[in-house]
């Protein structure tokens, strides 16, 4: 780094305008040196003017402007008969910057690092904020376990007072953790101690996250963890004697020591609160009287009743309280007597509740989903809450909550929501490919945020080689301003069974419904509604299960007939819901259970009710919710009514997305079997009935799925909010629980489709990613239990749903 110096020559003539020793009056100020920067620029940094009477004071408080600008290398001043001339030399200006040898920082991590400082191309070059960064990188390197990384700034001067700035990185290898030694351990083994460490010295072979490598926050977090494993169980006075760490002589390996005094195991003797705990006691008492004396001392125990009390006095405003804990340890009969001394603070009110980074969601959107009032004290429950429900609409990738004082005020604050807006229309598409089956597609348009209102606006369209789809629908989550939302959809529909692994019939339909949805409780929805549907059948292939619901409708199947059916059906229906689900998108913890059902009205053509039974449960594995495990569930049934049977069209189907992956779509469950005539391809069989390989459903389905969602490998960490990778089992049946398994059947080696235990089960991997285009999910699986007659599809992707 060149070396700055700066030299100031005052030469003080004697003349009648001088009025003293260290002053004189300016005729003219003159800049030497001056190439880039401009005279009116650089007189924006002398803070007098000609005929100014200046002191020594004067032009030193002028040298540290000139330089605080950065444009300057040297800086000189002379005085010749009242003339102030400054002599200057401009810093280089940087043309070009390259970096060589970076593998763990991108160009772009570099750059924003070095624009911190200043150090862009077209400024001048700061060799002072060069080593700033440099010191600040080696810390980096040191601090992830790279003790021999190097950096090196190379600059080199070009014409017209410019230079090129080249950083050489040497990054080395990490160096690795030859042992981890604990010293003072008697009570605990080595081993136990070490299993909770990040840090390992050895890892076994099927451990494919875990290394060796050292780093300096993994090892102070390895410290903390040890201090907790002991506190949590009831090893209140124990402590770390010391910590070193020690190098090999090349620096590629390290040895840890721990030096730790374990201390007795100690039981709770009491616990007594005191302090301004204004008026709450007894709310704080009862707390405190859920940890029972002579209880194993227990620090996490003890912090979650800190947490707690916290909660109560925030319910009150009480937002700053300070909760200290005093043991009084008594080393003879190894109890302790717990002293928590509660200084409640100040009690805040609010004086706005407001909402940042929402530039698509209208304020009204994000505002009614609060629970915290304006002018209100401050209740921390609620502000809670409001987060959780902003999390939940699904709007947002991110939501934080802070709280801001009000200057001109000592008991008012701001509440601040700031949000980070993800896209919340999607262009929805799908396909799946599988030997002998080809590819399937569908399309359609859902936006869960239209125009910023909150409401859910969708647009279907299907159309392939069996199905010709359209429905329009959209939901007004806050209908009414307590919180009624409605719900309405139109819909018009051309389905060829056949042609979708189904067994043959066409059904021209369509329909019209609405729901009114009813909050009971901040977690709770109460729907109901009612809906219209006309269904044309008409091309259908009789069989069995066909056959039987025609006859239960007074309609006899003509076996060599093509069969036609108009129906019209008026339905009630009506649903329960149940969310604590902590995000919309990518929930880590919570619940959703969703119960439906629908049942035909007097009046109907058909006589029928269905009920449906979904619920998804996560349960984070650590505090980031990068583990996770979700269990997820859907049981289904519906029969006829007054002797009736539910339509064969209303029939439940099994295989596929969202259901067992890894089988075709609606291709599990019980087949059609066909009678022996000419519509059937039963006529070269000399048995009354023939099995087949068309799905017709059943009136009974029963899924479940467990689910391990992890990080996702090698992605940056920018990305992880976007990406969700599991690995999965699923498994699922569907049945017909009035089907009738007679002799005849059993002759022509026809499965028994009234039995629950026809299971399939599966296994795979998948990901989910939250693209410009809307949610994407691919998912590979291998079949683990199948049917002869079961079609399988290993690959599977789709646009616009997540789990």
């Amino acid at each position: 780094m060149a070396m700055k110096k700066f030299i100031v020559a005052l030469l003080l003539l004697s003349s009648s305008t001088v009025y003293g020793v260290d002053t004189f009056q300016v005729k003219s100020i003159h800049f030497e040196g001056l190439q880039r920067i401009s005279i009116s620029t650089a007189m924006l940094s002398v803070p007098f003017h000609v005929g100014n009477i200046v002191s020594k004071k004067n032009i030193a408080n002028m040298i540290q402007s000139l330089f605080a600008t950065g444009n300057f290398e040297s800086v000189n001043v002379l005085t010749d008969n009242e003339k102030l001339v400054i002599r200057v030399q401009e810093r280089p200006i940087i043309t070009e910057i390259i970096f060589s040898g970076n593998k763990m920082l991108s160009k772009k991590q570099l750059n924003t690092n070095l624009n911190t400082l200043g150090i862009r191309v077209g400024e001048p070059i700061n060799y002072a904020s060069l080593n700033l960064v440099k010191k600040g990188l080696e810390n980096f390197f040191y601090d992830i376990g790279k003790y021999n990384a190097t950096i090196d700034s190379i600059v080199t001067s070009l014409p017209r007072n410019r230079v090129k700035l080249k950083m050489l990185f040497k990054e080395g290898v990490s160096t690795k953790i030859k042992q981890i030694n604990i010293i003072g351990n008697k009570k605990v083994s080595t081993k136990q101690i070490l299993s909770h460490f990040d840090l390992h010295d050895s890892v076994r072979w099927w451990n494919i996250l875990s290394n060796t490598e050292f780093n300096k926050q993994k090892f102070f977090n390895d410290l903390k963890t040890l201090r907790d494993f002991y506190l949590e169980r009831g090893y209140i006075a124990f402590n770390i004697e010391s910590s070193q760490v020690s190098f090999t002589s090349d620096k590629k390996g390290i040895y840890i020591t721990i030096n730790i005094v374990e201390g007795d195991i100690y039981k709770i003797a009491g616990i007594y609160t005191q302090g301004n705990m204004q008026g709450h006691s007894v709310e704080i008492k009862r707390l405190t009287h859920k940890i029972s004396s002579n209880q194993i001392y227990n620090s996490k125990k003890i912090n979650h009743l800190k947490d707690n009390i916290k909660d109560v006095l925030g319910h009150y405003g009480y937002n700053s309280c300070r909760i200290t804990v005093y043991p009084e340890l008594n080393a003879i009969d190894k109890t302790v007597k717990l002293h928590i001394n509660i200084d409640s603070g100040k009690r805040y009110y609010v004086h706005q509740v407001r909402f940042e980074g929402n530039t698509i969601s209208k304020d009204i959107v994000l505002r009614r989903e609060t629970r915290q009032m304006e002018g209100a004290w401050l209740d921390n429950n609620l502000l809670k809450q409001g987060k959780e429900r902003l999390n939940r609409t699904g709007y947002f990738e991110s939501v934080d909550l802070k709280t801001k004082p009000i200057l001109k005020s000592s008991d008012q604050l701001d509440v601040i929501y700031k949000v980070k807006e993800h896209n919340t229309g999607t262009f929805d598409f799908g396909f799946g490919y599988g030997s002998g089956i080809g590819i399937r597609f569908q399309g359609g348009m859902n936006q869960n945020n239209w125009l910023g209102t909150g409401n859910n606006l969708s647009i279907n369209t299907t159309k392939n080689e069996h199905h010709d789809y359209v429905d329009i629908s959209m939901l007004d989550p806050y209908f009414t301003v307590n919180g009624i939302s409605l719900s309405g959809r139109v819909f018009h529909s051309r389905f060829k069974a056949d042609n979708a692994n189904k067994s043959g019939y066409t059904n021209r339909s369509y329909g019209i419904n609405g729901t009114l949805g009813f909050p009971v409780s901040e977690k709770n929805t109460l729907q109901i509604g009612l809906g219209y549907v006309h269904n044309d059948l008409s091309n259908m292939h009789p069989h069995v299960a066909m056959k039987r619901y025609f006859d239960s409708i007074g309609n006899p199947l003509f076996l060599n007939s093509n069969q036609h059916l108009s129906s019209s059906d008026i339905t009630f229906h009506y649903g329960w819901i149940f969310n604590n689900l902590n995000n919309g998108i990518f929930p880590t913890s919570g619940n959703r259970t969703h119960f439906s059902g629908k049942v035909t009205i007097p009046g109907s053509y058909n006589s029928f009710y269905k009920v449906v039974l979904e619920t998804r449960q996560y349960i984070s594995l650590v505090n980031d919710g990068s583990w996770v495990i979700l269990g997820s569930a859907r049981v289904g049934y519906g029969t006829g009514i007054h002797e009736k049977e539910m339509p064969f069209y209303e029939n439940f189907y099994g295989g596929g997305f969202k259901s067992v992956r890894g089988f075709k779509s609606n291709t599990l469950g019980p087949k059609a079997v066909y009678f022996k005539n000419g519509l059937s391809s039963c006529d070269l069989s000399e048995k009354l009935f023939c099995k087949s390989n068309d799905a017709i459903g059943g009136d009974a389905i029963a899924n479940a799925s467990l689910e391990l969602i992890m990080p996702t490998p090698l992605l940056n960490e920018k990305y992880k909010n976007s990406f969700r990778t599991s690995i999965f089992i699923d498994a699922g049946t569907v049945w017909d629980t009035k089907w009738q398994h007679i002799k005849f059947m059993h002759n022509s080696e026809i499965p028994d489709y009234s039995n629950p235990y026809n299971i399939r089960i599966s296994a795979g991997i998948a990901l989910q990613w939250l693209s410009p285009l809307g949610p994407i999910v691919f998912s590979y699986a291998k079949p683990l239990k199948i049917y002869d007659e079961d079609k399988t599809e290993p690959f599977q992707f789709n646009i616009g749903t997540t789990w």
